[in-house]
């Protein structure tokens, strides 16, 4: 069968649980291409940490949207959508299966819907803006939004600095509240059609396993020695890219600001917390198919069970 034209598959769920392993299987089976949803695995010379899939792992499929920004560059879900829907829009004319894999779910969510996020920013409003909460602080700046925009001002907090200037940015630069843009964007049918499976574990306790597992293979691997090159290219710990978990936590160990037995537990600590976070997101939305592993993830037995659901929904070409 053909594939529809707006019909995409999505391959999500929390670190660790094996989403790069289907995600390539699944494509290869479809005779599909992969586009990654992974808010780090976009920046170039950041493999280990961010569990890029080697030539092995891809399986041969083509995958997209991976190490194809400087980590010095400024990236955002804005630029994402932009990038990865040519990308997609790219696959679904060549007449080939989309599999999205990744675990970013703001990318994810955005990309489906096409969302428009009101204007490209402004550097210079911005750093003004900045600087003005810098000088009159989050309660003050807080206030003044809540003149031009009190829906987004009741549901942000005063040290909330990246909303809070964000809100007040989009009211000057467009006239509109960010709160109406929401609502407004929220009306639009999606881009795509979209056919989520998310992976997890039975027992959480196997996910946090396999977490710490992971953090100290990314270890074994060299994953210090990753993070001490970026920052000898001119990264520093300020730059977005360092902001990613396992960057982070070893910059204030190679710094000196802890030990690395303390980076190493709060790198595993960190991961979990944002593992919990993922799957929070993820049990919002009722049209998810989850396959929930026992112990370890098996590829072959998430195959049969993703393809069954792509041909119970009507996915053109599953069966």
């Amino acid at each position: 069968m053909a594939v529809l034209e707006r019909d995409v598959i999505v391959i999500t769920g929390p670190t660790a649980t094996g989403k790069t392993a289907l995600g390539a299987a699944l494509a290869k089976k479809l005779g599909g291409e992969v586009i990654s949803a992974d808010s780090m695995q976009i920046y170039e010379n950041m493999d280990i940490g961010t569990a890029k899939p080697t030539a092995d792992e891809t399986l041969g499929v083509p995958h997209h949207m991976i190490g194809c920004v400087s980590p010095l560059s400024p990236y955002s879900a804005a630029r994402y959508v932009e990038e990865a829907s040519a990308c997609l829009d790219g696959v679904l004319a060549r007449g080939k299966h989309a599999v999205i894999v990744g675990g970013t779910g703001l990318y994810i969510d955005s990309l489906i819907s096409g969302r428009d996020f009101a204007e490209q920013p402004d550097p210079e409003l911005r750093a003004a803006l900045s600087a003005e909460y810098d000088e009159v602080g989050g309660e003050e700046m807080l206030r003044r939004l809540s003149e031009r925009d009190p829906a987004a001002a009741a549901r942000l907090h005063p040290n909330d600095k990246k909303r809070i200037v964000r809100a007040t940015e989009v009211c000057l630069t467009t006239g509109e509240t960010i709160s109406r843009h929401d609502e407004l964007s929220k009306q639009i049918p999606p881009r795509y059609h979209a056919f989520k499976i998310a992976l997890s574990f039975s027992d959480r306790a196997d996910l946090y396993t396999r977490i710490d597992a992971r953090v100290d293979a990314m270890l074994s691997r060299g994953l210090e020695d990753e993070v001490r090159s970026l920052l000898g290219s001119g990264l520093t710990a300020e730059h977005t890219a360092m902001q990613a978990i396992g960057y982070k936590e070893l910059c204030s160990y190679i710094t000196g600001a802890c030990t690395l037995g303390d980076a190493v537990e709060t790198i595993k600590r960190e991961s979990r917390r944002y593992a919990k976070r993922q799957l929070s997101w993820l049990r919002r939305d009722p049209s998810v198919h989850w396959i929930l592993w026992d112990k370890e993830p098996d590829i072959p037995t998430g195959i049969a069970d993703a393809s069954a659901f792509l041909e119970k929904e009507g996915y053109a070409g599953a069966g």
